[in-house]
């Protein structure tokens, strides 16, 4: 299980300015979801650049400066709490590329091989974990050939319904014109030891950016992204647009 967040913004900011004053709360995080840390940029018109280091965030020299120093219009950053049985390394560490696309994913498939055969092959070689994380990545990937970006994250998400068990599915999305996020989970598959709205997703949108996270840290003030919802983003007028997975 992991801590997510991403941002938008009509300007360049780093990940701790878009964050605000309660960012070191939100890598304190990683003292539980100490599995490794992942950041991608993706500014508009602009490919996916990644940051990997499978270690614990606030103990991590590379984290506090990429944090702190890497600018971008939009970015992901995922704190990785490893489902058990997958190995802590870069190959499983998000957020996952590719071409355009960069993802990040909280929660678990059970099995996590069930969604395997609804990804394409020709994503096979392109691997580079064994998480069910990336399968899902994939699936989208997949999914979006065929119906575009939104059609395509709703494909994969109905899919997943109807062929797996999953504690959450909540994800984020990033493209150089969008970033979607994914609010569907299962109360009743919190990991021992948290508390309720584990999986709960919050948002703020304040002056020329939009801020999307997991809970767990000081969201005063923030919208809830409600259970079975997909936001859509506009980077470029920062539209939002709230709707639900099942339509």
């Amino acid at each position: 299980m992991c801590r997510l967040l991403g941002f938008v913004s009509s300007d360049e900011k780093t990940l701790a300015e878009a964050a605000g004053d309660q960012f070191t709360e939100f890598a304190a995080l990683s003292a539980r979801h100490g599995d490794g840390w992942g950041i991608a940029t993706c500014n508009q018109e602009a490919h996916p650049e990644l940051l990997i280091e499978p270690t614990r965030a606030k103990e991590s020299k590379a984290f506090d400066a990429a944090s702190h120093n890497l600018k971008s219009d939009g970015a992901l950053l995922h704190l990785r709490w490893a489902t058990g049985g997958l190995a802590i390394n870069e190959g499983n560490t998000h957020p996952f590329t590719y071409r355009d696309y960069s993802f990040t994913h909280n929660g678990a498939l059970i099995p996590p091989e069930s969604i395997n055969p609804f990804v394409a092959p020709k994503f096979d070689a392109l691997r580079r974990g064994q998480t069910d994380s990336e399968s899902y990545f994939y699936l989208i990937v997949t999914e979006i050939e065929k119906y575009g970006v939104e059609g395509g994250i709703r494909s994969a998400v109905e899919i997943i319904r109807k062929n797996a068990v999953y504690s959450s599915i909540n994800c984020m999305f990033l493209t150089p014109t969008e970033f979607f996020v994914v609010n569907e989970h299962n109360d009743e598959r919190i990991p021992h030891g948290e508390l309720p709205g584990y999986y709960d997703l919050f948002y703020r949108t304040e002056g020329n950016e939009v801020l999307v996270a997991s809970s767990g840290w000081t969201q005063t003030g923030w919208d809830e992204l409600l259970n079975h919802k997909l936001m859509k983003v506009d980077r470029k007028t920062l539209a939002i647009e709230i709707s639900d997975l099942n339509a």
